[in-house]
């Protein structure tokens, strides 16, 4: 009862409380000063109207310093690094300033000051900062204690699986909010050196190989892994671990996803297939990035789009005067118009401002797309704008022409006739060796943009990358709505493999590009290993917390039209070199290998493309797209059960 009542009372504390308590501490001070300088022999005959005069000299000193500085205006419930940092400002140069009167008046002989000590003002500021400094963060102990009280009586006990910066943010947060009712009672960390070792008050108690033990042992109900850099394969590995001894396993995001952000307690999230396929992060020179767009106007084509939102979130974090984003469906440009506005009302602050332009139009409109050029007049262009369903465009070829040919074919023109700075495109690994009327319309587009570069002296790029998670048409998304209906999740074969990657990752990459190229070059990520499709419908399975095959069944349906069992980033031919980023390749020879007549027969494709014969749209995308061999398409047919 009584440490109820206590506590009750300091929790209810505030400034003119402390105020009061200064005033005493403040009067005592200087008497357990002198008696520390003296060894406690003091003669009080000798100094007491000395003491008395300095120890109110030095009251009004320091009231007036704590006044003037602020030490009254601030919650002390919540102190933390910041408030202590701010005492001993406050108390130095409260210090300072009593020192240099107390010398003064002991020179000249005032008060008696020539009689006391000359070290009596600096233990009375040691003494008086602990005092000070002691009463308010008192209240923060009391209420911290209360808190670990609070938690270890009705919070689920959370696991921290990495005790990082990362892990360190999130128990911290939990601690100072427990009405979450998480409870964080170890971590656990593959450096072994950490081991024994407390964190914020929480023991680290092994390695992640532990886990069966540990959650054992300590019961935990929740498992959060605290690991933004870790890769895919750790997740993979704590994920299992998880599911075999029951306890939920959730996580904070990669470090593609929380870049420039901090992490926080609603970052937490549940275990998703983006995890468990992440990979090492790129190490990419944001500094550079930014110096290169602030200030500038920047058009993204495709804004509405996976990729193309993705760059708008990105771009905006580096301050450009203006962004344009154009689309052509009024929804999707809408959708992130209003995400940028809220973010740049969030981050921009009163330093930056950037302007943010919504534009509909089709990228196939010349004479509509010389008008946007004309009017905002854009130094970075960024084409992200595209057909990409690869059966799909197989039965409607003119559009894919139209769309992703004759559109980059209007965006290079318009980009040199208005005389834009940079232009970088957005590419796919189905242009390497295409077996698809869409990848080799992406592959013409390539041959555009680095012609265009060499001919022209212009800094034009294009990025070439694999699959995208959870971009619009996602085998993922297909697999997470076939299951949310109860199956059967249907891939096309069992031995197709792709390469994948995160939309952030994806942009990072971009954005790279077009700071590090000086123009007719691809880029190219090293992507790692392929994963086989099959695979990745299992895990995905899993991690919707059903079994493979039991609750829900895997079908074959057989490869679509256009569609490849493996698929290539490397043309043969092609050079490729390492740049500054360890990861990142470029193929220096790129614009050489355009064929010959590459114009004229672009003029005849772009001529013919909407006479609806697809069989002539091939036989000219063969003529620009050597490599080009849809007639070795086979084609399986037929439904199995895997």
């Amino acid at each position: 009862m009584l440490e109820n009542f206590l506590n009750n009372k300091l929790l209810k504390l505030r400034n003119r409380h402390f105020l009061f308590f200064d005033c005493v501490f403040l009067l005592i001070s200087p008497l357990l000063a002198l008696e520390l300088r003296l060894d406690g022999q003091v003669d009080f005959q000798l100094y007491l109207n000395a003491l008395i005069s300095c120890t109110f000299v030095f009251l009004a000193i320091d009231l007036l310093v704590f006044y003037k500085l602020g030490l009254y205006n601030r919650y002390w419930n919540s102190a933390s690094i910041d408030e202590l940092a701010k005492l001993i400002y406050i108390i130095f140069w409260a210090l300072i300033i009593q020192t240099t009167v107390f010398i003064i008046f002991n020179r000249i002989e005032i008060l008696n000051f020539e009689i006391l000590p000359l070290s009596l003002p600096l233990l009375d500021g040691i003494i008086s900062f602990f005092f000070v400094t002691g009463a308010r963060f008192s209240i923060r102990l009391i209420e911290r204690l209360n808190e670990r009280r609070k938690m270890s009586y009705h919070g689920e006990r959370v696991l921290v699986v990495g005790s990082g910066k990362a892990g360190n943010s999130i128990v911290q947060e939990m601690q100072r909010n427990p009405q979450l009712g998480l409870n964080p009672v170890a971590f656990v960390d593959d450096d072994i050196e950490k081991k024994g070792l407390k964190i914020r008050g929480i023991p680290v108690l092994g390695t992640r190989h532990s886990l069966p033990e540990i959650i054992t042992k300590m019961d935990i109900n929740k498992v959060i892994i605290a690991m933004p850099t870790a890769p895919g394969s750790e997740i993979r590995d704590i994920v299992s671990i998880c599911r075999k001894t029951g306890v939920q396993a959730r996580t904070i995001p990669g470090i593609y996803e929380i870049l420039d952000e901090k992490v926080r307690i609603d970052s937490i999230r549940q275990v998703q297939i983006e995890d468990l396929l992440r990979r090492e992060p790129v190490k990419t020179d944001i500094k550079k990035v930014e110096d290169f767009l602030k200030g500038k106007k920047i058009l993204i084509t495709g804004s509405g789009g996976s990729i193309g939102s993705e760059l708008c979130r990105q771009i905006i974090k580096c301050h450009p005067s203006e962004i344009i984003l154009l689309g052509q469906g009024e929804n999707s440009i809408f959708d992130i118009q209003h995400e940028i506005l809220k973010r740049l009302s969030l981050t921009n602050g009163k330093q930056y401002s950037t302007k943010v332009n919504t534009v509909i139009a089709n990228i196939r409109s010349f004479n509509r797309l010389d008008k946007i050029f004309e009017d905002y007049q854009p130094d970075v262009v960024f084409h992200a704008a595209a057909h990409k369903h690869v059966p799909m465009m197989e039965m409607n070829s003119c559009e894919a022409i139209s769309n992703n040919i004759k559109g980059t074919q209007n965006l290079i023109d318009l980009s040199l006739k208005h005389n834009v700075g940079h232009f970088v495109f957005i590419s796919t690994d189905k242009a390497v060796n295409p077996s698809s009327i869409m990848g080799a319309s992406k592959r013409v587009s390539e041959m555009i943009v680095l012609k265009a570069a060499r001919v022209y002296g212009k800094n034009f790029s294009a990025v070439r990358f694999g699959n995208v998670l959870g971009s619009r048409g996602s085998v993922v998304l297909t697999f997470k709505r076939q299951i949310a209906e109860g199956g059967p999740v249907t891939i096309t074969h069992p031995d197709i493999q792709r390469y994948f990657m995160t939309i952030p990752e994806a942009v990072q990459l971009v954005l790279q590009a077009s700071v590090i190229g000086n123009g007719g070059e691809i880029f190219v990520l090293d992507m790692g290993e392929p994963v086989k499709v099959l695979d990745l419908a299992k895990d995905i399975i899993r991690l919707s917390g059903y079994e493979v095959d039991k609750d829900i069944k895997i079908v074959q349906t057989g490869l679509r039209p256009g569609e490849k069992l493996y698929e290539e980033l490397f043309i043969p031919g092609e050079l490729y070199e390492k740049t500054i980023h360890e990861k990142i390749l470029i193929a220096t020879n790129a614009s050489h290998f355009i064929p010959d007549h590459f114009d004229y027969n672009l003029e005849t494709l772009l001529e013919k493309r909407y006479d609806s014969d697809k069989e002539l749209i091939v036989s000219m995308l063969k003529k620009l797209v050597p490599e080009y061999l849809s007639e070795e398409q086979q084609i399986p047919t037929g439904v199995q059960s895997l």
